[in-house]
């Protein structure tokens, strides 16, 4: 088990209530950093810093401050061929600090012309470079290295993963950067374990099959875990032998600039990996639409999927890997121990801000829990802080923009207006920034648009049930099939929950237990394709079937 799976899949191990609640309430206490050695260029940046919050630090969502050192924002241009250049048009758009709305830095902003750029280059790297025709063990051994370069500038990594995305700085140190790290070296791995068959045909006939890299890969990343996703595809892209040219999301720009520069000084060659950023209308529909990418693999939201997919059938029908949206149900039987019940809702819906695609904002309970269960929540939140996430005292951080902040704000509104009872939270909070208090509806009704739609912030709606059949019937209720989450000491109960549930991740007592090794990936609105494990190369690899005659063999 993995550091990251201990962080989120809380409770997993055996250890008692109190070590249970000590581990949710000091998540973000998991290990300590040193203070980064990277001070150049960065005195400047402070002081800027302390003038705009009037102290000597950075100010706290809570109405604390914070003393803090501020990373250096080395690289904001484009990545094509193997150098930072600037955008054709010459345009920029700023990244701005959810803590307080300032802008962090300018991004050289990417649009069509700078794709047909990164494509030519991807394009070239592939028809002619030598990344697609060195043996796999070599690409492990460079992509090893670049694991090596990421851990070396973790703690750079991770003060601009938490500045740009507004994460707890311990929690992106550990699950965040630690992740993407861990993928990398299992990538690395598989690069020279890519195998075909052997085919015995009819008559007389042999055949074998290759798995050949697909060619240049289009990967959209999303904001909400930039780092991890950036290695969720690039990573099995790299062990394929593809080529590539990634778009970060606007909001989150700046880790997936410094990969491209550590990539490089791992030995990647030039053109196999070319970062865009900017604008999803485009830059990522320059992307999806673009007749020399093989292929694409984008996480969003659902709406976007279906863009994508248009532009590829109006291209040059490449094939697309989709992970999407979600409205996962965490559904919690009567014999679960309460205090585990309550820690996995925590951290199932307000992990990561509630900014994330399995986040559990549908808790379902057995109505003999109910009681227990919602007395024991209301407790267990009065201790959570929302605030600066570089205070290591606090839980959850602010929303990652503005956009996303007033998004959520209307749904809980729209909970109150549908007649759902706030148990705790339901408010903006701070006299800065995107925070809002992680908010638990009660009274909630299955036809609800908070128990339908995906909300993608700190909201738990709560919801009785009292029979299997029923459990199961409401946890299909969905146009989502990301994943589930299932809480009894039943193990018959929970093998039918687990082949009920139509989901393409099923965690029985524990959340967000996540590693390498496993397959991630939803069904039904909720997209197609694998991230993580040996089934993500498969969206990177062509099979192609070589036959040849065999004459005169005493074995046919």
């Amino acid at each position: 088990m993995t550091d990251a799976t201990h962080l989120t899949g809380l409770a997993t191990a055996p250890m008692g209530t109190d070590s249970r609640t000590e581990l949710l309430r000091e998540s973000t206490h998991i290990i300590t950093l040193r203070e980064s050695r990277h001070r150049s260029g960065r005195r400047e940046q402070e002081a800027m810093a302390s003038e705009r919050n009037g102290d000597g630090g950075t100010e706290n969502g809570n109405g604390g401050s914070v003393s803090m050192e501020m990373p250096e924002i080395r690289y904001t241009k484009l990545f094509i061929n193997g150098a930072f250049v600037d955008a054709v048009s010459g345009k920029t758009f700023e990244t701005r600090d959810p803590r307080t709305g300032d802008v962090i830095a300018s991004i050289a902003e990417g649009d069509k012309k700078d794709v047909d750029l990164a494509v030519k280059a991807a394009r070239e790297a592939f028809d002619h470079g030598k990344w697609p025709r060195m043996p796999g063990s070599e690409r492990g051994r460079i992509m090893t290295k670049y694991a090596d370069l990421v851990e070396q500038h973790a703690e750079e990594l991770t003060l601009l993963e938490s500045l740009d995305a507004g994460k707890p700085r311990m929690v992106t140190r550990v699950v965040d950067i630690g992740s993407s790290a861990s993928s990398l070296r299992y990538f690395a791995g598989a690069a020279d374990k890519i195998h075909g068959e052997t085919l015995k045909m009819s008559n007389q006939f042999q055949g074998h099959t290759l798995r050949e890299p697909m060619g240049v890969a289009g990967l959209i990343i999303p904001w909400n875990f930039p780092a991890i996703m950036f290695f969720c595809k690039v990573a099995p892209a790299l062990a394929a032998g593809c080529t590539m040219v990634v778009k970060p999301a606007e909001q989150t720009p700046l880790s997936a600039l410094y990969f491209a520069h550590l990539a490089k000084q791992a030995g990647v060659p030039d053109g196999v990996i070319n970062v865009i950023p900017g604008f999803g209308p485009t830059a990522g529909a320059a992307i999806a639409s673009h007749m020399d990418v093989d292929m694409v693999s984008f996480t969003g939201s659902t709406p976007v999927g279906r863009l994508i997919m248009e532009a590829s059938a109006r291209s040059n029908l490449k094939p697309v890997s989709l992970e999407l949206g979600g409205k996962s149900p965490l559904i919690i039987f009567d014999d679960a121990d309460v205090d585990l019940a309550v820690d996995l809702s925590i951290s199932a819906n307000f992990f990561n801000k509630g900014e994330a695609c399995v986040a559990a904002s549908r808790v379902y309970l057995q109505e003999g829990i109910y009681d227990r269960f919602v007395k024991k929540l209301a407790e267990r939140m009065e201790s959570w802080v929302v605030g600066d996430p570089f205070d290591p005292r606090v839980n959850q951080g602010p929303q990652v923009d503005k956009e996303q902040y007033e998004r959520v704000l209307s749904y809980i509104d729209h909970g109150k207006r549908e007649g759902a009872t706030v148990l705790t939270g339901g408010k903006p909070c701070g006299e800065r920034g995107y925070y809002i208090e992680p908010t638990v509806f009660t009274d909630v009704k299955d036809d609800m648009t908070i128990a339908k739609e995906e909300i993608f912030g700190p909201v738990m709606c709560l919801m009785k049930f009292r029979t299997v059949e029923e459990a199961i019937a409401k946890a299909n209720d969905t146009r989502y099939g990301l994943a589930a989450g299932v809480v009894t000491k039943d193990i018959d109960v929970a093998n039918r929950m687990t082949r009920s549930i139509r989901a393409g991740v099923v965690w029985v007592n524990c959340y967000f237990a996540m590693d390498a090794d496993c397959p991630f990936g939803g069904r039904k609105m909720s997209g197609f394709g694998k991230d993580a494990s040996m089934h993500a190369l498969d969206k990177f690899l062509a099979v192609k079937a070589v036959v040849t005659p065999v004459y005169d063999s005493p074995w046919l």
